[in-house]
């Protein structure tokens, strides 16, 4: 019976980090997420197959947002997070379907997006706790939901030229609002359990 596989494509660049020092990145991966990784590294072509003994197929999908993540930018820890947090979630914007292929504005967009020594991608990931990456053509985000939605946003401002001051009032904003949210469903939580011994 044969395997179920995917393949992707990964930037010869960052092919050493997909395979990592003695390749113990992707021996970590193929362990934690029962896959095989079959790695070109002439070509970055890089082939994912089910192990004979894995029992849920969604692994495959898991292992392929990993492996692109790490294509993308992401140092491998930060790509794990998509293992270590089952609600965490990669997200990948291609800057050229928004700006055409010219070099000279894909740099300035990205310039936007990370700020001057990288300030910009600080607070966007400080106030929102996602994983940002900004490599080749493309912003990556790895986070949950609430914090994908968030930090979706402040990108698509800055892409359409909203001013940086403007963008982190809006952050900053958004994070009292989760934080409120998460702070009435613990409370709601905690009060669940008392409720219910009370209405016994």
């Amino acid at each position: 019976m044969s395997r179920a596989s995917t393949f992707l494509k990964v930037p010869k660049d960052r092919i050493g980090a997909l395979i990592g020092p003695n390749g113990r990145v992707k021996e970590n991966l193929e362990k934690q997420l029962a896959v095989e990784l079959s790695i070109e590294s002439e070509t970055g072509d890089v082939t994912i197959t089910l192990s004979s003994g894995a029992q849920d197929p969604s692994l495959l999908f898991r292992a392929k947002e990993v492996v692109t993540a790490i294509g993308r930018g992401f140092s491998p820890d930060r790509s794990f997070r998509l293992i270590r947090d089952e609600d965490a979630a990669l997200e990948v914007i291609d800057l050229r379907e928004i700006f055409g292929r010219s070099h000279s504005e894909l740099q300035r967009v990205k310039g936007r997006i990370i700020g001057q020594g990288g300030k910009t991608r600080r607070i966007i990931e400080e106030l929102t706790e996602a994983d940002v990456s900004v490599q080749g053509h493309t912003v990556s985000l790895i986070a949950n939901v609430d914090q994908m939605d968030v930090a979706k946003e402040a990108i698509q401002m800055l892409l359409q030229g909203s001013q940086h001051s403007k963008v982190y009032r809006f952050l900053q904003r958004k994070r009292s609002e989760i934080k409120k949210k998460k702070l009435e469903f613990e409370l709601w939580e905690k009060r669940a359990p008392e409720e219910d011994s009370i209405l016994k």
